[in-house]
């Protein structure tokens, strides 16, 4: 992805997924934002937003982070929101097994308390361990931890599957955390 391309889809990721005042954008309910009226607010701050390259970063963005409406009017983030939004994700029934990209300094923790969101709403979930090694480079030393998630979902836990293919839960109690032994 170009760099344009990239300094947008960051930009995009804090509007539509953390803070949509900074430029006085409102989101609805379920995290949707109209595209011309982040236009209009993206240009009336002094940045350079078009609806070509609005479209470009969409479709380019490896991990599909934003999607538009059906009719293309709307625009949000598929999840990762540290704002309360309802993405009106249907329960579904899990794989056997997930898999979570962390760094190896939280390990000791995660084995205590298991997998919270922390600041986001969900625990996010890869449907393959080497995803989930690339989420955990991005904060230090990867580690993978294996998700019984279908075991889960047999106590109770609900899942979502996300547009980008993101599972995604409230929390992982520990009981379910396959850690490596290494």
């Amino acid at each position: 992805m170009s760099s344009d391309l990239v300094k947008t889809s960051k930009f995009l990721s804090l509007v539509l997924r953390h803070k949509p005042e900074e430029i006085g954008l409102t989101l609805d309910e379920n995290g949707w934002a109209d595209v011309d009226e982040l236009l209009r607010l993206v240009s009336a701050g002094g940045r350079q937003l078009t609806r070509e390259l609005l479209e470009r970063v969409v479709a380019e963005n490896d991990k599909k982070r934003f999607a538009f409406s059906d009719d293309g009017t709307c625009i949000r983030a598929s999840q990762g929101h540290s704002i309360e939004i309802d993405l009106a994700l249907t329960p579904s029934e899990p794989p056997e097994l997930l898999y979570h990209g962390t760094a190896s300094r939280f390990v000791d923790s995660i084995r205590e308390t298991g997998l919270h969101s922390g600041d986001r709403q969900h625990v996010h979930l890869s449907l393959d361990a080497a995803t989930a090694t690339k989420v955990g480079q991005r904060h230090g030393k990867p580690v993978v931890l294996t998700i019984r998630a279908r075991a889960m979902a047999a106590a109770g836990y609900q899942f979502f599957f996300s547009a980008n293919g993101v599972w995604l839960t409230d929390r992982i109690p520990p009981e379910f955390i396959d850690f490596p032994s290494h």
